[in-house]
Parts: structure tokens; C-alpha cells; sequence
């Protein structure tokens, strides 16, 4: 229970590596918000974090509209009183060539994952400076590390995470704030699952612990990071990748 009765944001965490996470954050001694785009998928994630007994709130957010992420960071106040971790978990690829991708593609991939977490992170910022308090865990990718091919949108969001990773820990350092960063490696979430064999074997290959990720995997990494465990990191970028591109 490293994370008891501390109020969480996790977006999107309707399916995947974010639902992983917030019901991690449950089992810790969690309340979780969810701030899930598809409400159907938030509202399973909802029931499940209260099957843990916990309590849990979902919002039907979309990450990019600054406006959306303020009227959610406003209403948790209000109800709650406080916001002690939030986890930028929210994202989609829409995978093209540099020669092929569209620019309302391009706009769209960062949109969520790089204004999103800047969104989600400007709108909790002065609440955690004010309580002198606060973990802040963003989602990465091993490719914003290194590149993907036919990942350009996806690899300039993701490596653009890390630089904001490490630009907003250098500011909220002084008011006790940590800002970490999780880069996963090929994690068995339901897009990935879409993958065609040859492609996700590729990977597997040169991974050197020859398998894929579980998203629990990632979730427990990101629980530590929200804890007080990790009291003395910040700006650290923490890859779960099972030694690829390492």
C-alpha cells in the first residue's frame, strides 16, 4: 500500500498499459481518475479500480483540448480537494514514412502525446507547487529514444516527452515535485497485439530477454516512481523495454 489514500490521474486508462496502471495505483492504496476518451472503456476501467475498493472518478477527456483537461483538473479539485500523482499515459499512432505522413496525422499524433501531457501537466502544476507535494510519471517510447522507421510522428512525440520530462523536473524541483519518465519497449497491449508475427518477432530478436512486455510490467515501474520510494529521482528517464535499443 505505498500509495495509499493518495488522489491519481491516469489518462488513458481505458485499455492497455493506463488501464494497467490505474488498477496498479488501486492495489497501492490509490483513488483513480480516469481520463479516458472513450467512455465506454473508462467507465469498465471505473468499475474495476472500485472492485479493488477504491474509489475512482472517469472523465471522457480528450487530452489536447486545454479547456477538456482544466474543467477535469478544476472538478477532481472540487471534489477531492487534491492531486498528489498524475501519469501522462495517453496516446495513439498513426504510423507513415517522413515522405508519407499527412499533416493532420502529424498533428493529431502529437497533439495527444505531447500537448496532451503539457495539457495535463500546466493544468496540476500549481496545486502540487502550492502543497509542496507531487509525482508526475509520463509515458514515453523506447523509439523516442532511438527512432522508428515508418514511426515519425509517434518518435517525435515520444522523444519530445522526454525533453518536457526533463524541463518541467529542473522547474518543480524546488517545491518537492518529481517528474519522471517511462520509455516502454514492445509491451503486449491491444494495438500492439494487431501486429503482423514477422514484425513483432523482428523485435523479440534483438530483445535481449526475447520476449514481449507484459503492461503490468510497465505499471509496476510507474508505481514505484509515483511513490515515495523514489523521493530522490527526478528527470530520470526509465526504460522498460527488456534491453531493447538499450
Amino acid at each position: 500500500m505505498r500509495l495509499k489514500d493518495k488522489r491519481v490521474i491516469v489518462t488513458g486508462a481505458g485499455q492497455g498499459i493506463g488501464r494497467s496502471i490505474a488498477l496498479k495505483m488501486a492495489q497501492e492504496g490509490a483513488d483513480v481518475v480516469i481520463a479516458e476518451m472513450n467512455p465506454n472503456t473508462g467507465n469498465q476501467t471505473k468499475k474495476e479500480v472500485e472492485a479493488l475498493g477504491r474509489k475512482a472518478l472517469s472523465f471522457p477527456v480528450d487530452v489536447a483540448d486545454q479547456k477538456q483537461v482544466r474543467g477535469m483538473v478544476e472538478e477532481v479539485l472540487e471534489i477531492w480537494g487534491k492531486i498528489d500523482i498524475l501519469v501522462n499515459n495517453a496516446g495513439f499512432d498513426r504510423g507513415a514514412t517522413l515522405l508519407k505522413v499527412k499533416e493532420e496525422d502529424w498533428d493529431a499524433v502529437l497533439g495527444v502525446h505531447l500537448k496532451g501531457t503539457f495539457n495535463c501537466i500546466q493544468a496540476v502544476a500549481p496545486h502540487m507547487v502550492e502543497n509542496g507535494y507531487g509525482k508526475i510519471v509520463n509515458i514515453s517510447s523506447v523509439w523516442g529514444k532511438s527512432g522508428g522507421v515508418s514511426e515519425i510522428s509517434y518518435s517525435a512525440a515520444k522523444a519530445g516527452i522526454i525533453g518536457l520530462t526533463k524541463s518541467v523536473a529542473r522547474e518543480l524541483g524546488r517545491y518537492q515535485v518529481n517528474v519522471n519518465v517511462v520509455l516502454p519497449g514492445l509491451i503486449l497491449t491491444p494495438t500492439v497485439s494487431k501486429m503482423a508475427e514477422k514484425y513483432l518477432n523482428m523485435i523479440i530478436e534483438i530483445t535481449p530477454l526475447r520476449r514481449a512486455g507484459k503492461s503490468e510490467e510497465v505499471a509496476n515501474v510507474v508505481a514505484f516512481l509515483a511513490s515515495d520510494e523514489a523521493s530522490f529521482m527526478t528527470g530520470a528517464a526509465v526504460e522498460v523495454s527488456g534491453g531493447w535499443n538499450m
